[in-house]
């Protein structure tokens, strides 16, 4: 059987009392900070600004691999342009303005 006696004195009890008063009201004092408007609007802006920071980093690889694949496609090892990509895509880029050009004027006419 357990002994449930307690020999603690009385101002060791006291001092006991008054410790775990000071940790509860360290605890209560916490949960008041983190439960503060001002804290939690804080947090929500701090990880809209991560979530943000995050998209635009992903979006900036993107982007990169992206021109950087389009470069491969139109520039050589050495840096020299291949006409041989190079001009068909000129021409379909100038056929298509030269219609929406051709379209935008019959239909002011």
């Amino acid at each position: 059987m357990a002994d449930t006696s307690d020999t603690r004195t009385p101002a060791q009890i006291e001092a006991d009392i008054r410790r775990r008063r000071d940790v509860l009201a360290e605890t209560l004092d916490e949960i008041g900070v983190r439960v503060h408007p001002k804290t939690i609007v804080g947090d929500a802006k701090a990880k809209v600004v991560s979530n943000i920071d995050h998209t635009l980093g992903r979006a900036y690889v993107g982007v990169n691999k992206a021109v950087s694949d389009v470069k491969d496609r139109f520039v050589d090892e050495e840096g020299a342009p291949r006409l041989e990509r190079i001009v068909p895509v000129a021409l379909v880029v100038v056929g298509v303005v030269g219609l929406l050009a051709f379209g935008t004027r019959r239909r002011k006419s």
